[in-house]
């Protein structure tokens, strides 16, 4: 199928582990995510994540010491243009918890989850079966498009 095919509208939620496998190049995901990038670069889509996902995708290369890959997810997760980071407020909070009391999902899939619906992303991009729990998302998962 691939992921360019499983994209439903324009406004694409991008989970943590979407910039894990990019950064890192994750060969089964890298070609279909560089893809999906160039369509962004070329403004036929608008990528969208949350700062949770700069947050989660740190955390590794911390514990590890290692600053390339701390500035490489740095330099990826920013607003840019048809990139939007979106900050964690007290409403999306809000919604979250609203989320979590729907689903049980724990509260950083919430966050992740209220914030795509918050931006009115129209496909969420992850590889979290978990997600797929979300009834009004159009979640695809990774792992189920790519061969």
């Amino acid at each position: 199928m691939g992921l360019l095919s499983a994209i439903q509208g324009d406004r694409i939620y991008l989970d943590t582990n979407v910039w894990i496998y990019a950064v890192e190049s994750y060969p089964a995901f890298i070609q279909e995510l560089s893809d999906f990038f160039q369509r962004v670069d070329q403004n036929q889509y608008v990528a969208i994540t949350s700062e949770l996902s700069l947050a989660e995708t740190l955390v590794k290369p911390i514990k590890d010491n290692d600053q390339a890959r701390q500035a490489a997810y740095k330099k990826a997760i920013v607003t840019r243009k048809n990139v939007s980071v979106i900050p964690i407020l007290r409403q999306l909070l809000i919604d979250s918890a609203q989320v979590r009391a729907e689903t049980g999902l724990k509260l950083p899939d919430a966050i992740h989850a209220a914030t795509a619906v918050q931006a009115r992303c129209t496909t969420f991009v992850t590889n979290d079966a978990q997600l797929k729990k979300l009834s009004n998302l159009h979640v695809v998962l990774l792992s189920e498009v790519i061969p």
